[in-house]
C-alpha cells in the first residue's frame, strides 16, 4: 500500500496492518517467541535459535524493530535485542478489540460462500 494511500484509511487500520506486517513470517513470530521467554534483552543468541543465516535474521528483526514491537540498542560489537513492552500491549489490545468483534452474519447461506 502507498504511503499516499495509507492517509485514507484510520489510524486503527493501519496500526492492525503494522502489526499484521510485522508478523507475517513464520520467522517474525519465533523471534517474538524466542524475546518473550528470554529473561532480559537477547544480545546474539537470536541467529543459533532459528535455521536462518545472520544476515535473514538481521532482515526480520529489521522488520519488527521498524515495526516498534522490538527495541534494539547497541552494546559494543553487539546488538541487544528486547519486546516493547508498551507496543506489545498496545498491539495486542488492537488485535484483540479486532478478533473479538463479531460479523453481522454468524452463518453463511448455503450459496454465499
Amino acid at each position: 500500500m502507498g504511503k499516499s494511500k495509507t492517509q485514507s484509511f484510520s489510524e486503527e487500520s493501519n496500526t492492525l496492518a503494522e502489526v499484521a506486517k510485522a508478523l507475517s513470517h513464520p520467522a517474525r513470530i519465533e523471534i517474538l517467541k524466542f524475546l518473550l521467554t528470554a529473561e532480559s534483552c537477547v544480545c546474539g543468541d537470536i541467529v543459533s535459535t532459528l535455521p536462518l543465516s545472520q544476515s535473514t535474521v538481521s532482515q526480520h528483526l529489521k522488520a519488527l524493530k521498524d515495526s516498534g514491537i522490538v527495541k534494539g540498542t547497541i552494546s559494543g560489537p553487539n546488538v541487544c535485542y528486547c519486546i516493547n513492552p508498551i507496543i506489545w500491549s498496545k498491539f495486542g489490545n488492537l488485535l484483540s478489540v479486532f478478533f473479538n468483534k463479531k460479523p453481522q452474519n454468524l452463518i453463511c447461506e448455503p450459496t454465499c460462500c
